[in-house]
């Protein structure tokens, strides 16, 4: 099975110029844990909740002058939506990540998360055992 067959499509994304109030507003509206920073759908980055909690409530920063390229990660394991299912949850599980950008061409086409490979029932052990790898990783 291809990411594709399991990937979010319609994904939101941002400007490294939004604020990171707009960004968790977004996440909010969305009910979800990341947000791609992207130019003309060219992935810049992306910022998680735990960034947002981390670099700017727990550093005591004011969440009005933070953008997102203020603490956007730029080191991102991606997918295309031609790599099978596998190779996504083997990624997730080594860099312990729960959600992946999916690109086409080198634009941001969706994300896969941990869940989404969970829904088809041949790979539930195989997300169950990434997300083991992932929360013991954040345990550590």
């Amino acid at each position: 099975m291809k990411v594709r067959e399991v990937m979010t499509s319609s994904v939101d994304c941002v400007t490294p110029d939004t604020t990171v109030i707009e960004v968790a507003q977004l996440m909010k509206k969305d009910d979800v844990g990341s947000i791609p920073i992207c130019t003309d759908h060219q992935l810049m980055g992306i910022i998680t909740d735990r960034d947002i909690v981390l670099k700017v409530v727990a550093a005591g920063k004011n969440t009005n002058n933070i953008l997102a390229k203020d603490i956007m990660s730029t080191d991102i394991i991606s997918v295309t939506t031609d790599q099978d299912v596998h190779e996504a949850a083997n990624l997730m599980s080594k860099y312990q990540i729960r959600r992946l950008p999916v690109l086409e061409a080198g634009k941001l086409v969706g994300i896969v998360a941990i869940g989404d490979l969970a829904i088809e029932k041949v790979h539930i052990n195989e997300a169950g055992d990434a997300l083991s790898d992932i929360s013991q990783g954040a345990q550590q």
